[in-house]
């Protein structure tokens, strides 16, 4: 019974209930570390990603979360990768301070 009630999300441990979401192989670009972390939410993958990097010896890591949602998966992953990867052209390291 426990099978079903995680398959289709019913009762605890299913879509909206704060689980982290299971990141993608990293991506390494730019001197950065992404990896994208959709998560469930009303059905469909939210945009979302970690980025991180070694600054003066400590790993910094900023969380991007985006509106855009998608029915599937691989969909979401790319999205976020894409984010990701346009947010560090455009601020770089501005990102952590």
């Amino acid at each position: 019974m426990s099978f079903l009630k995680k398959l289709f999300g019913i009762g605890g441990g299913g879509e909206g209930s704060g689980a982290e979401p299971e990141a993608s192989e990293a991506q390494e670009y730019k001197g950065f570390t992404i990896r994208a972390t959709p998560f469930k939410a009303d059905g469909q993958y939210q945009t979302c990603a970690v980025i991180t990097k070694d600054v003066e010896g400590t790993t910094r890591e900023h969380r991007l979360i985006r509106a855009d949602r998608f029915a599937a998966m691989d969909a979401a992953v790319e999205i976020s990768f894409r984010k990701a990867r346009q947010m560090i052209d455009e601020q770089g390291d501005r990102l952590f301070g």
